[in-house]
């Protein structure tokens, strides 16, 4: 089979991902073997592949945006970024298993989506329906969960003021789930594109500041850089919720300007099976209008690059079969 693979993590331009030549895997027992219709590209690609997330072994096959079908059922599932958790821990007792020690991450752990097959744990699969095209589905699997986990975070409160920083993928998504639910959602983004899309998707306003204190934000541009200006521009009692797996370092923080008055930051690790399966639900009966750029699976490294360079409106996705 065709795939991609991290051959040496570094910059897009020293060309870290290679296309080889695979046998089929074959799954073990509790496994399904997935032949891939579309894999969404996502930021924690493109951090595995330059890098910044370091490799948990050699020459990986990212992708955690599977849309596909089980070979010999035929069934449409999607593979999601969390793959496996060990279910016995304090973490996973509590419903937590987003936070188990012993997780692990298809296209980080295990080879992920970039491929023309993928094996996945049969309990950690969604099952999808067969209507929608693949390519519209697998942005759902990364970045509408984790958008739907990240919004949870963030405590907005009913029809309160959301900032979402980065206009991205996931924001796109999340930013569609906030509006629907009666928020106010302003943008930052330095993309004219990314800004027209937020306005043509019901935002108040797109630009280099919100235009009024924030209830609530999100960050999703992996920069720390935007923390504390996000963290200032929340009003009294407001909360940031940062969802990233990796994010450069944040400057020094003023209590007063930036803490003070019960602001909260929270991090967003991963997400739970619940999460998956809540969102799936909700966005299967009531679809948000998922932007995309398609990309041909011989143009895997090349969606990489555009997105690394912030050349792609919505979400990037691999058309596979």
């Amino acid at each position: 089979m065709r795939a991609w693979v991290v051959d040496r993590p570094g910059p897009m331009a020293s060309r870290p991902l290679v296309a080889v030549e695979r046998e089929v895997p074959t799954p073990g027992p509790g496994e399904v073997l997935v032949r891939v219709e579309a894999c969404g590209v996502c930021r924690t690609d493109l951090h595995l592949a330059e890098g910044d997330l370091p490799p948990k072994r050699p020459r990986t096959t990212p992708g955690h945006q599977v849309v596909g079908r089980v070979v010999g059922t035929d069934e449409r599932v999607g593979v999601a970024w969390l793959r496996s958790t060990c279910g016995t821990c304090r973490y996973c007792r509590r419903g937590m298993e987003n936070l188990c020690p012993y997780s692990a991450y298809t296209g980080w752990d295990a080879d992920g989506g970039y491929a023309e097959y993928v094996v996945a744990p049969s309990g950690y699969v969604y099952p999808l329906p067969d209507e929608p095209p693949a390519e519209r589905l697998a942005p759902l699997l990364c970045a509408g969960i984790i958008g739907y986990r990240a919004l949870a975070r963030c405590d907005l409160p009913p029809g309160g003021r959301l900032g979402i920083y980065g206009f991205g993928a996931s924001a796109h998504l999340t930013a569609q789930a906030a509006i629907a639910q009666g928020a106010v959602v302003h943008a930052v983004t330095r993309s004219a594109a990314s800004r027209e899309l937020a306005l043509e998707l019901g935002a108040a306003s797109a630009g280099d500041r919100p235009p009024e204190p924030l209830d609530a934000a999100i960050l999703f541009a992996p920069v720390g850089t935007l923390v504390p200006p996000a963290l200032e521009a929340l009003d009294r009692g407001g909360t940031l919720a940062i969802a990233g797996i990796h994010l450069t370092d944040i400057p020094v923080l003023n209590y007063e300007r930036h803490l003070f008055q019960e602001r909260t930051v929270r991090s967003v690790t991963a997400n739970t099976r619940a999460d998956g399966r809540a969102y799936l639900a909700l966005a299967l009966a009531h679809p948000p209008r998922v932007t995309t750029t398609p990309y041909s699976f011989t143009e895997a490294d090349r969606a990489l690059s555009d997105l690394a360079a912030d050349q792609v409106n919505g979400a990037a996705v691999l058309v596979v079969a």
